[in-house]
C-alpha cells in the first residue's frame, strides 16, 4: 500500500537542492504532498524537477538573504501551492573553522544573513497564511552547536541557538492556534555541509567524517516525517 500521510498538505522547503531538503523533498512528495522546493542553484531545481516529474512538484530559484525574492516567490504560487501548511526552513551554512579573533567577518556577516535572517524573513511571510487557516507545520533546522560548543563554531554556533529560541518564542506566540514549531538539531550528517564549510576543500571536509557513522540526510528527513506524522495537537 502507498503511504499517502501527506495527502493534501502543501509544502514549501528551502535550501531543496541537495541534503537535507532535497531529501524532505523527495518524501513528502511520495507520500502525497504539494512540494514547492527552492534554492539558489537553478541548474538543480531541473535536475529535480525532471527525475521527479511530477504535478504536485514547484520548483522556483530563491535566496532566502534577498527579501525581493522572498516577496516575489509568495506573490507568484499558483493554486494549489499557494495555501502553504509545512514550512520546512533547511536554508543554512557553516563557513570556516577560525577562532573569533581571526575569523573572516563577511563569513560571518553570510551565515547570519542565512541561517538567521533569511529565516526569520522565510517564517514571518509564511505564518499570516498558517494561522488564518488555523493549521500547519513550521520545522526549523537547527544544529546540535546550538547546544554544544566547538573551537571554530563561534557564529555558526551561535546562529544555531538563535534558530532554536525562536521557535520556542513562535510556539508562545502560537499558543491557541493549530500551528505547531519543531526545532530539529541534528548532531553530524554527511551532507555537502563540510563541502560548503571548507569552500569545496572535497578532503578536507571527508576528514570530518573519517571513522564516523554519520547521518544521511533522508535519516534527518525520516525524524522530520515522524514528526509531521503526529496528531496535529501533539
Amino acid at each position: 500500500m502507498t503511504d499517502t500521510w501527506a495527502s493534501g498538505r502543501v509544502a514549501l522547503i528551502t535550501g531543496a537542492t541537495s541534503g537535507f531538503g532535497e531529501a524532505m523533498a523527495r518524501r513528502l512528495l511520495a507520500a502525497g504532498a504539494h512540494v514547492i522546493a527552492t534554492g539558489r542553484r537553478a541548474e538543480r531545481l531541473t535536475a529535480l524537477a525532471a527525475e521527479l516529474a511530477s504535478d504536485r512538484l514547484l520548483t522556483r530559484v530563491l535566496d532566502v538573504r534577498d527579501p525581493s525574492s522572498i516577496d516575489a516567490l509568495m506573490a507568484d504560487l499558483p493554486a494549489p501551492f499557494d495555501a502553504i501548511d509545512i514550512l520546512y526552513n533547511n536554508v543554512g551554512l557553516a563557513l570556516g573553522l577560525s577562532k573569533a579573533q581571526e575569523a573572516s567577518l563577511d563569513d560571518w556577516q553570510t551565515m547570519i544573513d542565512t541561517d538567521v535572517t533569511g529565516l526569520v524573513r522565510m517564517t514571518r511571510a509564511v505564518l499570516p497564511g498558517m494561522v488564518a487557516r488555523n493549521r500547519g507545520d513550521v520545522i526549523n533546522l537547527s544544529s546540535v552547536a546550538a547546544s554544544y560548543p566547538y573551537p571554530g563554531g563561534n557564529v555558526y554556533g551561535a546562529t544555531k541557538a538563535f534558530v532554536r529560541q525562536f521557535s520556542l518564542n513562535l510556539r508562545s506566540d502560537l499558543l491557541g492556534t493549530k500551528v505547531r514549531v519543531t526545532s530539529i538539531e541534528p548532531g553530524m550528517a554527511d551532507t555537502e555541509f563540510s563541502v560548503v564549510r571548507f569552500k569545496g576543500d572535497q578532503a578536507s571536509a571527508d576528514k570530518v567524517y573519517a571513522g564516523v557513522h554519520a547521518m544521511s540526510a533522508d535519516d534527518v528527513a525520516l525524524v522530520c516525517e515522524s514528526v509531521l506524522k503526529l496528531p496535529a495537537h501533539i
